[in-house]
């Protein structure tokens, strides 16, 4: 299976979040919050049950079900302040996460709808901070270009240095390929290095290490695709790379005959 299938195929199995007994405002916020998320949300009212709760199904098949008020981000000074405070304990906009937070967690691929590059860029880079922490394994990352390669040329020459992880960059044919010394920079004259944006982790051999992160420009400078923690759709996503372009030894360019250059 291609990138593009495999995200055509993701993108086939749209979860729905069906809101019992709550004001229809209520939806809409939750609407306007899953924006940029693949999930298909609808209002309905039970006869029996609590007010303003959430059941999430995929396939027809129940997921979860959970409060709005888990759902919703809180707001005003005392709500402010919690969340300066998760802030400051685990990194990054804590308020952010909290939206969808415990519905998303019980999905293997969470798809987004309309990433910027800002936000693919922000996305790469906590895959590539998980390996640079865990230091062992394999990553592999497109970047659509050489052109746009060489711009992050630094940063992956030094995630390559480290000694028990190996890197592999993809980008089409577009550019000068850059000097490279600790990892190898495939060439792949296909379609869909041109059109995706991919990272993927193999985890260092450890499953619970295991992300990647694969999307397709749809619209220039807007991305469609999927966050998965799921081991098996890692193992396929690599594995579909190692086998269509190659897989050798560091600080080489090469085409995706697997010939060096």
């Amino acid at each position: 299976m291609s990138l593009i299938e495999l995200i055509a195929s993701v993108e086939a199995h749209e979860p729905t979040l069906t809101v019992f007994n709550a004001d229809p405002a209520v939806t809409e916020s939750l609407r306007a919050h899953f924006a940029d998320r693949n999930i298909r949300i609808v209002d309905a009212e039970a006869a029996a049950g609590p007010e303003n709760y959430a059941v999430l199904e995929r396939d027809g098949a129940f997921v979860t079900a959970v409060t709005v008020e888990e759902l919703l981000p809180q707001s005003g000074p005392e709500d402010a302040s919690e969340v300066e405070s998760d802030s400051d304990d685990r990194g990054g906009d804590a308020s952010r996460r909290r939206v969808g937070e415990p519905i998303l967690d019980h999905l293997d691929e969470t798809l987004f709808t309309s990433y910027s590059r800002a936000d693919m860029v922000a996305a790469s880079r906590e895959i590539e901070d998980r390996a640079w922490r865990v230091g062992d394994g394999a990553l592999h990352a497109g970047f659509q270009t050489l052109d746009v390669l060489t711009g992050e040329a630094d940063t992956y020459d030094l995630l390559g240095g480290k000694e028990r992880l190996d890197v592999h960059a993809y980008a089409a044919d577009e550019g000068n390929a850059p000097d490279v010394e600790h990892y190898t920079v495939h060439v792949g004259r296909t379609a869909e290095i041109r059109e995706t944006w991919f990272v993927a982790y193999d985890g260092g051999g450890v499953d619970e290490a295991k992300c990647a992160l694969l999307a397709e420009e749809r619209a220039p400078g807007e991305f469609f695709g999927f966050w998965s923690y799921d081991p098996e759709t890692v193992d396929q996503i690599i594995e579909y790379l190692t086998d269509r372009y190659g897989e050798t030894g560091g600080g080489r360019a090469e085409d995706n005959t697997g010939k060096s250059r």
